[in-house]
Parts: structure tokens; sequence; C-alpha cells
């Protein structure tokens, strides 16, 4: 039997669409998170600090001094919410470990759930959607958009099933708290099933030979349970909430396009992103495939939403760059064989795997890096007592590094481990639960004073803003209270052109980061005169 017999006869078992497959997929995209002892994630540190006030706020004298916590209805509690039970049970961080390496499993039978529904099958392209689970807001550490848009999309795979069977009396029920739900998990996912059903329904009415109004005008109305938390988002938005958008940047919105995979190695996430592109204009030109418009409906929506939000929305950096590797997601998802072809299905399903499985392999191998690093460079709160004040300054510079920068937020740790204070949790009012309290640190108190650049980079940025000066590590060291902080952790320094003030002493040095201790005015005399002695 040749190499052709075998690919005939994989293809006509559809191996690929086997249930136990599909699940084992699934269950193989979350190897990468398995191994590191936190998941290697840009934002994941930072999240961790807020929880771990979340958690013992009321019962941490030390944690009291420095922070607040109160609870409100807001659309971003999707993790917050889920650590509460778990945490007690199994930890904070393992809990924090396990939610997250959840999100791409259910990402991925999302996206099945959805092929089955519109092409009653899995077309073995689907497949080629499966790395995208691991995209560039996932890898920078938006978890709870990343977990809403998991379970949007099975949300929506629900939608289409219960359209399908006509059953639109029950969907309406059920979308009432299916769609509250998802909106407090993050209000980005509510808005993307929101969307994705809206678009779908158009499809689904004109099919039934509607004409184009009375096709809008239903699909309005069809809706309506979806739209619901529109009243949450008035209510949410009301007030003293950060209002801070804009603005539409179209450069980046193309560098956010070819960078929809980034993580570590810039040629090998831009040859699977081209890869992907690929696939997308074979299948647009090869007259043997062909593309859903229950599907590729929503991705050109969702394309057009894409084009038009700005980098900031109400504060949240990012906001368009998070939805391209979905629109890329739902064109694939979107592919469909026109007639069978076992023997080219079975080739392009064994080609989906390759790709999902060299994908998975260069994460893992990405985060079992980053997990070295991280464990090294948290050896520095084996020196730092419990409650202390830490002044932690990560640094960056203007090169255009590819690779992550996933020691932007260790300094959270200090809160996480020690419940100490550390001066890198983001304030941004409406959109976090948790309010710095301690006055002392000044203007060092959140996440604006924890990122520091090289000198170098610093001239640049001064006259290009041409406001206020961007921080250094320098700049920030002649700066900070000496009262208010007992350690200056420095991860990661730029540049060794600073001068560490002689009131710090030096007390741990890793491979790439330094922890000094702030001395008082008395130990500092007592260690000029030691040095005087010696």
């Amino acid at each position: 039997m040749n190499a052709r017999d075998l690919l005939q006869l994989a293809g006509a078992n559809r191996w690929w669409e086997r249930l136990s497959f599909l699940i084992a997929i699934a269950l193989v995209s979350a190897v990468p998170l398995l191994w590191p002892e936190m998941p290697p994630l840009v934002d994941v540190p930072g999240h961790i600090g807020r929880y771990r006030v979340e958690l013992d706020l009321h019962s941490s004298a030390d944690l009291q001094r420095y922070y607040d916590f109160r609870w409100a209805l807001i659309g971003n509690l999707g993790v917050d919410i889920l650590i509460l039970p778990l945490a007690p049970i199994i930890g904070l961080e393992p809990a924090v470990k396990l939610i997250v390496a959840a999100i791409p499993p259910l990402t991925v039978l999302g996206m099945f759930a959805i092929s089955r529904e519109v092409h009653g099958r899995v077309p073995p392209t689907a497949l080629f959607a499966v790395p995208l689970v691991y995209s560039y807001p996932f890898n920078f550490g938006f978890i709870n958009f990343t977990l809403s848009i998991a379970l949007a999309l099975l949300a929506f795979a629900l939608w289409l099933r219960l359209s399908r069977r006509d059953l639109v009396r029950i969907r309406a029920v059920a979308f009432v708290p299916i769609a509250a739900a998802l909106w407090v998990v993050h209000a980005f996912g509510w808005g993307f099933l929101g969307l994705l059903a809206f678009s779908a329904e158009i499809v689904r009415l004109h099919e039934e030979r509607k004409g184009w109004g009375a096709t809008f005008l239903a699909t309005i109305i069809h809706i309506i349970p979806i739209s619901l938390p529109l009243l949450l988002m008035i209510f949410w938005r009301t007030g003293n909430v950060v209002s801070d958008t804009g603005p539409i940047l179209f450069l980046w919105k193309l560098y956010a396009l070819f960078a929809a995979l980034r993580d570590r190695w810039m040629l090998w996430d831009s040859i699977a992103i081209a890869a992907v592109f690929v696939l997308i204009g074979a299948a647009a030109f090869d007259r043997r495939f062909s593309f859903s418009r229950k599907l590729i409906f929503p991705a050109v929506a969702l394309g057009i939403a894409f084009l038009v939000l700005p980098y900031k929305l109400f504060g949240s950096a990012y906001a368009d760059m998070r939805l391209i590797p979905y629109v890329i997601l739902l064109t694939i998802l979107a592919i469909r064989v026109r007639e069978p072809a076992p023997e080219m299905e079975s080739a392009v399903a064994l080609l989906g795997c390759a790709f999902i499985f060299a994908r998975l392999a260069g994460n893992t191998a990405s985060f079992f890096m980053a997990d070295l690093d991280t464990r090294e460079e948290l050896q520095a709160l084996d020196h730092v007592p419990r409650g202390a004040a830490v002044l932690t300054l990560a640094s960056s510079d203007c090169t255009s590094a590819w690779e992550l920068p996933r020691h932007w937020h260790l300094g959270a740790l200090v809160i996480a481990r020690k419940n100490g204070f550390s001066n890198d949790q983001w304030q941004l009012p409406g959109a976090q639960l948790l309010s710095v309290r301690y006055r002392a640190a000044g203007p060092f108190q959140d996440a604006r004073s924890s990122l520091v650049f090289s000198s170098a980079c610093a001239t640049k940025l001064d006259r290009v803003r041409g406001s206020a000066p961007v921080n250094t590590i320098e700049r920030s060291l002649s700066k900070f209270p000496r009262n208010a902080f007992d350690y200056v952790w420095l991860i990661e320094p730029r540049d060794t052109s600073f001068k560490i003030p002689q009131d710090m002493r030096e007390v741990w040095r890793g491979r790439n980061s330094l922890l000094y201790k702030v001395q008082s005015p008395a130990q500092h005399k007592r260690q000029q005169a030691s040095n005087l002695r010696d």
C-alpha cells in the first residue's frame, strides 16, 4: 500500500472529526502551561498581586497598611471571582495556573463546536486555528479577556445550535443570563458574542428568503436578550470612571496583524502567521474550498471593529490588538470543503496536526525558558522580609525586541508572597477593584512608576513627548521617598550608567537583577563610618 492509498484510507475514516481526537487536541493545547510554576504571561504576576489583596486584606495588617479593595459590579471580574473558591483549597498561585491553563482547551473546544454547528462536521482546515489560542493577547496576560473569549465561543456554538433547531424562544430565555455572566467575566467577551450572534442571525434570516429590511429588523429583535448587559455597561461607565480613550493608530494595527502569534522568536512566529495567511489565501482561490457565510460575516464584522477601535479604550491599552487573532481564527473556521475529497482532506489534516504540534513545541520551549528566568529573578524575595515596602523598577528600552517583556510585573509577587507593598498595581477607576492607600509613596504608588527606560531611550522619548520626562533608573533612585520604602528591586536593568545612591546597600545580586536595602539616616552614617574604618 503506497502513501496515496494510506491517505485515502485515512480520509475515508475522517479521524480528525472523531470526538476523542478533538478532545485530545483540546487537552494537548494546555501542555505549554504545565511546567511553569506560574503562567509566564506578561501581566499575570500583576494580577496575582491583586488576588492576594482580594483574598487576605481582611486578615493582614500589612496589606491593610498599603491597599484597599472594594467589590463592585464591573465588566472585568472573571478570574477574580474564580479565585475565591479555588485559592483556599489549592493555594493562590496554583489556582491561577489552573484557571489560565484551562483557557486554551476551552477556546479549542469552542472552535470545534462552532465548526460542527456551521459545517455539520469539523473540516481539517479548522486544525490550523488551534495555535491561535497562544495569541499575542493571551501571551501578554489578558486573562479575563481571553477567558471571556473562550466562553463566548462556546456560547456562540450554543446560539448556532438552538438557531439550527429553530428553538428561538428557548434561545432568548437562555441567553439573558449567559450574556450577563459573560459581561461580568469581561465586557469584551460579551461584545464579541453579540457581534458574532448578530452577524450570524442576519445570515440565517436572510437565507430564509426574507428581504434585507425585514431581516435587519428581526435580527435586532432576536438579539435583545444578548443586549441587556448594555444597562450594566451604562451603569458601570457612569460617574468617576476612567475615560482615557484613543488614538486610532493604523501602523500599529498593521503590526498587530503580523504579530498575532507574538511570543519569543520573530522569525518563528512570523513564519507561523504567514502559513495561516497562505491557508486562507489558498482556500479563497481553490475551487475545492468555500467560506461559510455564517462565519465569514462575523469575521468581517469583527475585522471592521478592529479597524475602528482605538489603541486605548476606557484606559485599557491594546484594545484593538486583542481582536485580530480572533478575526483570523473565525476566517479559518469559515473554510469548508465543497465536495468530499478523502485524500486531500487527510493530507490537510496531517499538515494541520504538524502545525499544531510545531507551534505548541515552540510555545512550550519559550515558556520553559521564561520560567527558568522567573525562578532566578524571584530569588530576590528570599531577602525581603514579610510586610516590607519594595520599590520595583523594571526596565524597558526603545528597541523593537520581539520577545515579550515577562519581567515587567514580577514586582507584584512582593504582594503575593510577602504581603508587602510594590509600586506596580494598575490604578484605573472603574476598571480595577484595588486601590492604593499608601500615600507615603507619593508618585511611586502604582504601575506608572514601575517601568523605567534606559538613558538613551529616555532621551529619545523626552524629545518626542515634550512633556514630563519619562522614568529612568537614575531619576527614580534620586526622587523616590526614602521613608516610604525598605528595599529597591532593579529588575533586568538595560544599562549600567546609573549610580547607586550612598544610602542604599546591595543585599542580593542575580544574573539580571539587583536588590538594595534602603538605609535610614542613622544606618547610613554607621555604614559610612564603617567604610572609613575599613
